[in-house]
């Protein structure tokens, strides 16, 4: 795995490790020391991360007010920034989708200004929008190009058929869909798709919101989001926990964590370029970097793919337990 790769057909050169700044969203992930995200910031980018995604959503506007605090230090032109524009913010903390032609430049002018950048490299569409026709949207975002404003422009969280017909009107370079080897619906219909016309893949939450990483037993309680989600809940996470347990072995082979072993196999998929990865801590920035430069056999890669089909063994059980 090289330390770079060529985002689909943009000319943005990029570590395939891109640091995500989700978890700076307080009523997500409850309250993380801004000292010690920048602190992982700096370390990523001593490490050779060069890749950094936010959003103007996460923690309204708070994210990309810290991402503007690392990049105050840095040489711009060794980092490529994304962010996302979707929602319309009210003053009572209210939001509702908003994509509209007057909005998108007025939240774009917004963001440049909170991260103190003149470009911003890759602008993403954070969800999509059916109140504003297609080609309004594209419009816009080839006037920001033109402008200078943004470099490239592409989605996120849209289905497959959401995406084909956004590029009915305007050249969306990138996605970025949820992917995780427990979650891998993508495979049928987007990765394809993406292989086939080069279109910049970069996946978020490849480690299933810490499931993956390979810390958990089944039996913790969580005050965040997590504690209301179906996969951090009863006997799902037990056997979800449990199946990552079995991973170990195959982790020591290689040298690596679990969490290594899981994000290096998902970074082989020939369609996938980067995997976004929340960081909260100088610690967890270490151990992402540790899979850059490594790759499974392809007996392994399918070994892990095998032992994380939760889903597929649930359904078996339960087919089995029918017949009895």
């Amino acid at each position: 795995m090289s330390s770079r790769v060529v985002l689909g057909h943009t000319e943005l050169k990029v570590s395939p490790v891109c640091f995500g700044t989700w978890q700076l969203s307080p009523r997500f992930w409850g309250e993380v020391p801004k000292e010690s995200v920048l602190a992982a910031m700096n370390r990523a980018f001593d490490g050779g991360v060069n890749f950094f995604d936010t959003a103007d959503a996460y923690g309204d506007g708070y994210g990309e007010t810290v991402l503007g605090e690392f990049l105050a230090g840095k040489p711009r032109d060794e980092l490529v920034i994304c962010t996302k524009v979707f929602n319309h913010f009210n003053p009572d903390a209210s939001r509702y989708p908003d994509l509209s032609p007057e909005h998108i430049r007025q939240r774009c002018e917004v963001e440049l200004r909170r991260m103190g950048i003149e470009t911003i490299d890759l602008y993403l569409l954070h969800m999509f929008d059916p109140l504003t026709p297609l080609g309004e949207v594209a419009e816009t975002l080839d006037l920001l190009k033109k402008q200078g404003k943004i470099r490239h422009y592409g989605v996120s969280n849209h289905t497959m058929e959401q995406f084909r017909a956004q590029r009915r009107f305007g050249d969306y370079d990138v996605v970025q869909p949820r992917y995780s080897l427990i979650e891998t619906d993508i495979e049928n219909d987007l990765l394809p798709y993406c292989q086939a016309e080069n279109v910049g893949v970069m996946v978020y939450s490849p480690l299933a919101k810490g499931l993956l990483t390979g810390k958990y037993t089944g039996g913790e309680t969580f005050t965040d989001f997590r504690k209301h989600h179906a996969d951090f809940q009863g006997s799902r996470f037990r056997r979800i926990a449990a199946a990552v347990r079995e991973l170990e072995p195959l982790a020591r082979k290689y040298e690596l964590s679990t969490y290594q072993l899981v994000l290096s196999a998902t970074l082989m998929h020939p369609a996938i370029h980067v995997a976004v990865v929340g960081i909260k801590t100088e610690a967890q920035i270490v151990e992402a970097l540790g899979v850059m430069g490594k790759t499974l056999s392809r007996e392994d890669y399918f070994a892990v793919r095998k032992t994380l089909a939760i889903d597929g063994i649930a359904k078996l059980q339960d087919a089995s337990a029918e017949r009895k």
